[in-house]
């Protein structure tokens, strides 16, 4: 019985969707992003030298058919991509309203959103007031700091120190569908955040704000402070089946690496790995040995996004796919006769762009089991039901199969 994995390079856009300019960041439509171009045009223009020099070297993706579906998606001819590919290629285009990551992913499992999103105004305070009452209350403090827009790291720089004298939780959203609580380990408690987060879901849930993430984080305001590796995400349930679902009940086993159980709200998952993403590849390895016949393996590798795409980070960014191409020789030696690997993506967030948000984006599809062919453009939740028809799964959900 065939196996399939699908993994997530969060965050790793090619550019060139088409309603790119109904998404914003910072007021600049994200027409013209592209995650994986613009990161190899600044390697091969010396801009990206920090811990690593010269072009993108990623081999083993390009032979996939990376730089060609940047091309495909794009146009954009990426500096040092292009090798002829050995693997089923193509780009993938998101219908979602929405660049984050429950919209991708479901559309991705053959589950496009059907309703839009609640967002929170970029205002301060962004949270109207029956939810700030409601955090306070489930924090137990006499108030919360934040309650505005920020970036995850650098509202610790802004916050920590208060939050550390007050014992404040800190409060705050983005461009996405998102509530985030950062707490101190130490000073609040990581369990009190989760339990804090978790009493907070439903109400957000009921406005169709998408999740609510527990953000714990470590240090002082001497050494600094970090965010550890223990984030949990508090999703909103699909609306309806997804191939978690369909493979789930037909008695395979779905085995997630990384927030994959978290944005399905653990719904069809048999059992999850999390950890940083060198942790999460070991998983993966592993996984590659020991997963069932007809199983079903599903990973996001979030260090693209969190780590780099947000900070605007393009130097990191790049030696994040250097250091992921590096590992693949590992994972397909482990392959059996009939598995297959999708690598894709679920929106993108272009490290030279304005602003710190996702950008609108289309995503690569490159398949390792199926030999050579170009796939052209496709929709998102032809994934999911690419994966179903390899695994001989009877639902297929809105998509329609590749292969």
């Amino acid at each position: 019985m065939a196996r399939a994995f699908i993994v997530v390079l969060d965050s790793v856009g090619i550019g060139g969707a088409p309603d790119a300019g109904k998404f914003f960041n910072d007021g600049t439509p994200d027409t013209g992003a592209n995650t994986i171009g613009h990161i190899a045009e600044a390697c091969a223009k010396g801009r990206a030298e920090e811990g690593r020099s010269g072009p993108l070297r990623v081999p083993n993706l390009d032979r996939l058919g990376l730089g060609m579906a940047v091309k495909l998606a794009s146009g954009m001819i990426a500096p040092g991509l292009g090798a002829e590919p050995v693997g089923t290629w193509g780009a993938a285009t998101e219908v979602s309203r929405g660049k984050d990551t429950p919209s991708g992913h479901w559309e991705l499992a053959g589950l496009p959103v059907p309703f839009d999103w609640t967002y929170f105004p970029d205002t301060e305070p962004s949270f109207p007031p029956e939810v700030t009452e409601a955090l306070i209350r489930t924090a137990g403090t006499e108030g919360i700091l934040g309650n505005r827009h920020a970036s995850g790291t650098e509202v610790l720089d802004d916050l920590g120190a208060e939050h550390m004298r007050t014992g404040w939780p800190i409060c705050y959203t983005s461009a996405d569908s998102v509530l985030q609580i950062a707490a101190h380990e130490e000073v609040f408690g990581r369990d009190r955040l989760y339990e804090m987060c978790e009493a907070m879901a439903p109400m957000l849930h009921d406005m169709r704000v998408g999740r609510v993430i527990a953000r714990p984080f470590v240090g002082d305001a001497e050494t600094g402070f970090i965010r550890t590796k223990y984030r949990r995400d508090f999703a909103l349930t699909p609306p309806d089946r997804t191939l978690l679902d369909w493979a789930h009940d037909a008695g395979r086993p779905v085995h997630a690496v990384g927030k994959i159980g978290d944005i399905f709200a653990h719904r069809g998952v048999t059992d999850n790995a999390k950890g940083t993403d060198e942790e999460l590849m070991e998983a993966l390895v592993a996984l590659a040995e020991t997963a069932e016949d007809g199983s079903l393996v599903f990973a996001n590798f979030v260090e693209f996004d969190s780590q780099y795409g947000h900070r605007r980070d393009p130097s990191g960014y790049a030696r994040h796919l250097e250091w992921f191409d590096a590992q693949l020789p590992r994972l397909f030696e482990r392959m059996k006769g009939k598995d297959l690997i999708v690598f894709t993506a679920d929106h993108g967030n272009d490290p030279t762009w304005t602003g710190t948000d996702h950008t609108r984006e289309r995503v690569p599809v490159l398949i390792h089991g199926k030999g050579t062919r170009k796939l052209g453009l496709v929709g998102f939740s032809s994934v999911g039901a690419s994966v179903a028809a390899h695994l001989g799964l009877e639902e297929r959900g809105a998509g329609k199969s590749f292969l």
